[in-house]
């Protein structure tokens, strides 16, 4: 059943994410081109799915334990580190360059759009190299270099 649910969400959000053009990376990148051809659209999509993450979490706050699962998975840091901000700036970078996030990238798949067999590949390697980094223990537990 569970699995189910996970299907359905994605189907949801994949289905939100081509009707809404966020699959089309020319979108977002003309979002992103604030001097040329700027596109307010995503800060309209941004917006909604911000009212609904909103309403969402308050309705789900109100449960003991989420519907399909044993108990809430929170993350226990709160700080905010070099890793945080150094992996938030290789993602927007990698946003803006490219015009795709994972959830749109991976949408954007079968329809083929520009860029996106480049993308996802570099994607992919991204993640596993900082998988690797990681568990290497190249970076301290501040991010620095050892």
């Amino acid at each position: 059943m569970r699995i189910l649910w996970g299907f359905l969400s994605g189907l949801v959000f994949g289905l939100g994410l081509v009707i809404s053009g966020m699959a089309d990376p020319a979108k977002v990148l003309n979002f992103l081109d604030l001097a040329g051809s700027w596109d307010p659209s995503l800060a309209f999509v941004m917006g909604g799915a911000t009212v609904t993450a909103f309403i969402g979490y308050r309705l789900v706050w109100k449960r003991s334990t989420p519907v399909l699962d044993q108990a809430f998975d929170i993350p226990k840091s709160r700080s905010i580190d070099r890793p945080l901000l150094t992996g938030a700036a290789l993602f927007g970078i990698g946003w803006g360059i490219g015009g795709f996030c994972p959830g749109p990238a991976w949408t954007a798949l079968p329809l083929l759009a520009p860029g996106t067999l480049i993308f996802l590949p570099a994607m992919l390697v991204g993640l596993w190299g900082g998988a690797q980094i990681k568990a290497l223990g190249l970076l301290d537990a501040k991010g620095a270099a050892t």
